[in-house]
């Protein structure tokens, strides 16, 4: 197993768009995320490296898959860790 795979990061994901989003971590066995994101919206959660956000767009028939981010690509490093 993976260091990754055991150790949670901070991310961040903001909604830069003007419609609701539903987005959700997955690859996480025995683990459900799932919440909604306002229009220019943001929301920090805790993710393994190897989990991805899938994000899903408000739709007049239901929710559209838009895209699917790494979470490593998500990690939130505060401004504190970064001037080390």
């Amino acid at each position: 197993m993976s260091l990754g795979a055991i150790f949670k990061v901070r991310c961040r994901y903001s909604n830069p768009t003007e419609q609701f989003q539903i987005v959700r971590v997955v690859n996480q066995p025995h683990f459900f995320f799932e919440r909604t994101i306002v229009p220019r919206g943001a929301i920090c959660f805790e993710a393994s490296l190897q989990d991805t956000l899938e994000i899903h767009t408000g739709a007049i028939a239901g929710a559209i898959l838009s895209d699917r981010i790494p979470c490593d690509r998500l990690q939130n490093i505060p401004s504190e860790a970064r001037r080390i």
